[in-house]
């Protein structure tokens, strides 16, 4: 993607997406009007091929899109609702108008499907549910809706006859790798979001007389934080460099460890050069880090991308885990 579209995506949340309506969809206010702009702007179909009334981009295309979202804590599904489309429009799928997030579901001895912790569910008006290697566009209008753990996800149900009504979109589509790559690219947005709070906040806060950036201490924990967060958002791009609707599955399981990983580390050390205030609910910083340890157990944590990877390792012929890692990064932006 080139700058203009990117400029183009940051000026539109800047003027749209501001913490203070961050924090009123998060309150259970209406999403309408940040919605309504994002789908006018046409961004969210970004994936879909022009003959379909898209841009026709790749996903190495809209990585920045993507990231901007966690730069912004965006609180409705613009990244999910891009990716879906995508995916719906190249299985010949005429997408739903309305935000699309994914879910995960299975059978319960109730007679209904269940979706655990669907992100952004409760800002969705359809979910791509995958269940038995099936995948299915379900309507929320037809479920039972529970907010759980993060305040815009959701706990869902639908009765039987819903899900063997819906929509099957044909074809095997791995939707945790696709979550992976996305939540890979708000995690590095929202790290970086966080290490730009925090440097300026350092050089802001006085004590003794001078900045507490110019201490060694904060210093070094700084620059641990940039460390992370521009290996992550390195991480991050090289997960979404794929030209197919769907990234390769070992660059995604990379970039979802590290930027994982670094969000950890990154909210733990921000959070300790801000002191009390930073866990305050009237400042900002919360509002990402928050999602930063949302994002991170999102379609898997580190802990189980690494063992993918690591499976991946012990099944290749390539004897060092270092060739290994040279044919997932060989790529060239």
């Amino acid at each position: 993607m080139d700058d203009l579209f990117a400029d183009a995506v940051k000026a539109l949340l800047t003027d749209h997406c501001t913490p203070a309506v961050v924090r009123a969809i998060e309150a259970g206010q209406s999403r309408t009007a940040l919605w309504q702009a994002l789908e006018d702007s046409g961004f969210a179909d970004a994936l879909v091929p022009e003959s379909a009334g898209g841009s026709g981009l790749t996903l190495a295309d809209v990585y920045p899109v993507l990231e901007l979202c966690g730069t912004f804590a965006v609180p409705v599904p613009l990244g999910e609702t891009l990716l879906a489309r995508g995916l719906l429009a190249h299985a010949g799928v005429a997408a739903p108008t309305g935000p699309v997030v994914f879910g995960t579901g299975h059978m319960g001895g109730d007679g209904r499907l269940h979706a655990a912790q669907v992100r952004c569910g409760t800002q969705a008006d359809w979910v791509l549910v995958s269940c038995g290697g099936v995948s299915r566009l379900l309507s929320t209008t037809d479920a039972q809706v529970q907010v759980a753990g993060f305040c815009l996800d959701a706990q869902m149900s639908w009765p039987l006859s819903a899900w063997e009504a819906a929509q099957a979109v044909p074809g095997a589509h791995d939707l945790v790798t696709l979550q992976a790559a996305l939540y890979a690219a708000q995690l590095a947005g929202a790290l970086m979001a966080v290490f730009s709070r925090t440097l300026q906040y350092a050089n802001d806060r006085q004590q003794f007389g001078k900045p507490i950036g110019k201490f060694q201490a904060i210093q070094h924990q700084l620059s641990v934080m940039s460390e992370h967060a521009f290996a992550a958002r390195m991480a991050a791009q090289l997960g979404l460099c794929s030209a197919d609707p769907v990234p390769d599955r070992l660059r995604v399981a990379m970039a979802k460890a590290r930027t994982s990983e670094a969000a950890l580390e990154v909210a733990g050390l921000s959070h300790s050069i801000h002191g009390a205030i930073g866990f305050t609910r009237e400042f900002d910083l919360q509002l990402y880090t928050r999602r930063l340890h949302a994002w991170r157990q999102a379609a898997g944590s580190e802990s189980f991308w690494h063992d993918v990877l690591g499976q991946a390792l012990l099944d290749s012929t390539e004897p060092l885990s270092l060739d290994q890692i040279r044919t997932l990064t060989d790529t060239v932006f």
